[in-house]
């Protein structure tokens, strides 16, 4: 369902949908649907209408559940949420629940709510001047077979009109207007009998015209009780309207092939004259149209993808008779008939080829789980140990916008790597750089300066004229025999401004990065050697002012998480993880609002806390979750303006937060040692990774759980089957040729489909009135060599209510020049349909109508296979 109003407030063009479960509500604005909420409710919505009571401003929901529960929802503001108004229960004790579907319709004037929820009843709920709802009743209907019922405007009493079918199949419609206070109907302005056999659709048409629009498959047919009107039209089926004009003059009416037409009520002095039907162009199949503003519909479709539409005044490109172009996709995975799950990517990673659509809306839908990582280029680079992206600066001691450096360091060497003039990696030389020992931290820092930690020493480097500007290194100290005993620098992090270094025997030293000049601000020991560590609160989305970090999160060789404080390095608080594995990684990050600080282990596992900002940096929230199986590093990186984690291991994740909670994606990468975020001019919004002895340098995917490929097939997909050997799809298709005047419309095809590019590769047909029901990829004993496709089929002629004979068609996926092709090895008839095969044993097991069968594949004389 869609409906179109002012919900948000007074002046809101609001769109709102209804799928399944969820409610959706948008906002149109100048740049198109600003979605505002999207609102769970407990059961399947089954009618959705607007209304707006007496004394109220904005439009309210009244909508209706398959359980014959209902609501009346009206949004708030201020909290910016929908608010319940009223709502109940609508069951009966008894009754046959209707086969049409509930139909759940509101009085133009806001009288009353009625309700047609089962067989010969027709329920009511007045609506009092005040706008509230009042105990419903029922009031007996004579028809039993109701098509569509619709409340017609400007009637002194609320009135309805029924399109209904009698038992020998004649199509009327009949009008009565409710008597509330005798609660029963009195006969209408207007009746019609014998109308289009296919009459389906009832359009109530607003004052000051009035009356009704009735469409059926071969006419449409006007009448307000005065005047008829009737026009007759190339026979198809109307699955949806819409209304153009508040005055009713204009409808948009959609028809089981996805064409939209436009009908013109011509009119002279408030009365009909005639009608007028246009063709505008090809949607979705719709279920639901609403007109918004200016031309734009939006076509909701429970067939195949949704679509936002804009209708132009002249023809769109080439085609004369095409006036709709397509401004957004929502979509829709449904209805899904069948699907299989194949590795395609031999990433290890199984992916999901669903079967979904219907007529001409049929597609297959490629969906994978996780992140994809589109390669830009790559580089031989074994035995790396890590990897910074620097920024240079220009004459003027202004840094560049764009990372122009890639910083690589290896046992015992470090090297730089930079984009020439051709936009290639190549290497080079920053002369303020120690390029023969190992780097533990390199960065950009204040005041146009680069720093570079390794395990001997800090050095502080010029960016512009690439000198050493200042070196630190820490002292050896004494051990207990007078010897002295060299003394290195395990880890370090930095900010803009500030630096803090571990040093063997648990030692930190907390240093301040001034121009030319490192300050050494405090010292302190802790207990056991320290493994990891990170500063915080970073400078990040939303806060731009330069403020100090306030604290540090140590991961030590004790198996604790130390929180201290800075500038003066005490403890706030340790936590033993009570694990056996040694901190690897440590991070302190805003997502969304909320500081978190991550600790990562050296068995991919990883803990996450909140951090109260509040309570002096108290840890709180703990969760621990397993990412993989190797050590783990962890990096923050942007995309799209907003911040993530990068957790690269042997299955590299992201994570990131939506709804202030976090979630875990992996990457469609295999064993990621290192990453680092390259923002270069060549390569905007890259990252760098190390995946095994190659660098890879790639953009990510949105971050989203599902990633979906679309291939359409313009016939509905039936079933789907996976051949690992060939790298094929056997896909049972069905083609419906609305047009065709034959009894039968439909074709049924075997395609044979390459699971990398999704061609058809070759297709079969199968006879008239085949069907097919079942797909199976298997090898028969004393055959083991050939993988063969079997599909199970039905006839199914008009005369037959249960199918008497089918087969079993055994296929072989053939290469010959080049060209592939399906070849029928073998075809077995059976009595009945074949709606089951599954290998068993090296035989086959096939479910006819109610019997369980089992073949044998054997050889004839002649060398030939049969079943």
């Amino acid at each position: 369902h869609s409906v179109v109003g002012n919900f948000t407030g007074v002046n809101d063009i609001n769109l709102i949908v209804v799928k399944c479960t969820r409610i959706e509500i948008y906002l149109l604005t100048a740049d198109g649907l600003q979605p505002v909420s999207d609102v769970p409710i407990y059961g399947r919505i089954a009618t959705l209408e607007l209304f707006r009571p007496p004394g109220e401003e904005q439009d309210l929901i009244f909508l209706s559940t398959e359980r014959y529960r209902f609501c009346v929802l009206a949004y708030d503001p201020e909290s910016e949420e929908l608010v319940t108004k009223a709502g109940g229960d609508l069951q009966d004790r008894i009754g046959r629940p209707t086969d049409n579907g509930q139909v759940g319709i509101i009085d133009p004037d806001c009288r009353l709510i009625g309700l047609h929820l089962y067989d010969g009843l027709f329920k009511i709920v007045p609506i009092d001047s005040s706008g509230k709802l009042h105990d419903g009743f029922n009031i007996r209907l004579e028809e039993l077979n109701v098509i569509s019922i619709k409340f017609l405007y400007g009637c002194a009493k609320p009135t309805i009109a029924i399109l209904y079918q009698d038992t020998k199949s004649a199509k009327h419609i009949r009008t009565y207007s409710i008597n509330l206070r005798d609660k029963e109907f009195e006969s209408g302005p207007w009746d019609h009998s014998n109308l289009d056999m296919g009459a389906n659709v009832i359009i109530p048409v607003p004052m000051p015209l009035g009356g009704a629009i009735v469409i059926g498959e071969q006419t449409i047919m006007y009448f307000d009780g005065a005047t008829t009107s009737v026009i007759p039209i190339k026979q198809t089926i109307t699955k949806a309207y819409g209304i153009v004009d508040p005055d009713g003059s204009r409808y948009l009416l959609s028809d089981i092939t996805g064409t939209l037409h436009l009908l013109v009520l011509v009119h002279a002095d408030q009365k009909v004259v005639n009608l007028k039907l246009e063709r505008l162009g090809k949607t979705s199949v719709a279920s639901t149209l609403s007109y918004l503003d200016n031309g734009v519909v939006y076509v909701g479709s429970s067939y195949g993808d949704s679509q936002l539409i804009r209708l132009s005044p002249t023809s769109i490109g080439n085609d004369q008779n095409n006036y709709v172009e397509v401004l957004e996709t929502f979509v829709n995975l449904g209805p899904i008939v069948d699907f299989s799950v194949a590795e395609l990517e031999h990433q290890g990673q199984g992916q999901v080829v669903t079967c979904s659509g219907v007529y001409a809306d049929g597609s297959l839908r490629v969906i994978r789980n996780g992140i994809g990582i589109n390669e830009q280029a790559s580089v031989d680079l074994p035995g790396v140990k890590g990897m910074w992206s620097l920024r240079s600066s220009n004459d003027n001691g202004q840094q560049s916008p764009y990372d122009k450096y890639l910083l690589v360091t290896f046992v015992g060497e470090t090297r730089v790597l930079a984009i020439n003039e051709e936009d290639e990696l190549e290497e080079t030389e920053i002369a303020g750089l120690e390029s023969e020992e190992q780097t533990l931290l390199c960065a950009n820092v204040a005041n146009d300066q680069i720093l570079q930690v390794t395990p001997k020493e800090v050095r502080l480097i010029d960016a512009s004229s690439h000198m050493l500007v200042e070196s630190w290194q820490p002292e050896a100290s004494s051990s207990a025999g007078g010897e002295s005993v060299a003394i290195n620098i395990t880890a370090a992090t930095c900010t803009e401004g500030q630096l803090l270094v571990a040093i063997s025997q648990g030692q930190l030293v907390y240093i301040e990065l001034q121009t030319s000049k490192l300050v050494i601000k405090s010292r302190a020991t802790m207990q056991a050697e320290v493994s990891c560590l990170d500063i915080g609160p970073r400078m990040q989305e939303g806060s731009q002012q330069v403020h100090e970090p306030k604290f540090a999160c140590l991961g030590s060789w004790d198996m604790n998480i130390t929180v201290c404080s800075l500038p003066d390095l005490q403890i706030i608080c340790s936590i033993p993880l009570g694990v056996d594995v040694i901190p690897r990684s440590s991070l302190i990050c805003r997502l969304e609002g909320i500081l978190y600080c991550m600790v990562a282990l050296g068995d991919g596992h990883l803990f996450t806390f909140v951090v109260d900002e509040q309570n002096g940096f108290q840890l709180t929230d703990r969760k621990k979750v397993s990412l993989g199986t190797q050590p783990m590093t962890l990096e923050l990186f942007t995309t799209n303006g907003s911040y993530h984690v990068f957790a690269g291991s042997d299955r590299p994740t992201v994570i990131y937060s939506s709804n202030k909670k976090l979630l875990y994606s992996n990457v469609n990468l295999r064993e990621v040692s290192h990453m680092s975020p390259f923002n270069s001019e060549a390569f905007p919004e890259c990252l760098a990774f190390i995946q095994d002895e190659t660098m890879i340098i790639g953009t990510i995917d949105q971050i989203q759980k599902l990633h979906i490929r679309t291939i359409p097939l313009g016939e509905q997909p039936r079933r789907i089957c996976h051949q690992k050997s060939t790298h094929t799809f056997a896909v049972c298709t069905v083609s419906t040729d609305f047009e065709s005047t034959k009894d039968e419309n439909e074709v049924n095809y075997v395609r044979l489909i390459d699971d990398q590019m999704f061609e058809t590769l070759a297709k079969f047909q199968l006879d008239v009135y085949e069907h097919a029901c079942s797909t199976l990829s298997c090898t028969f004993e004393k055959d083991e060599k050939h993988h063969y496709y079997l599909v199970g089929t039905a006839y199914a002629p008009p005369e037959e209510v249960e199918p008497t004979r089918g087969r079993i068609l055994v296929f072989l996926v053939t290469n010959s020049n080049g060209a592939t092709d399906l070849e029928l090895i073998s075809s077995k008839e059976v009595k009945g349909a074949c709606y089951n095969l599954n290998a068993f044993n090296g035989k086959l097991l096939a479910g006819v109508n109610n019997k369980v069968q089992i073949y044998r594949w054997q050889q004839r004389e002649e060398g030939s296979w049969e079943l």
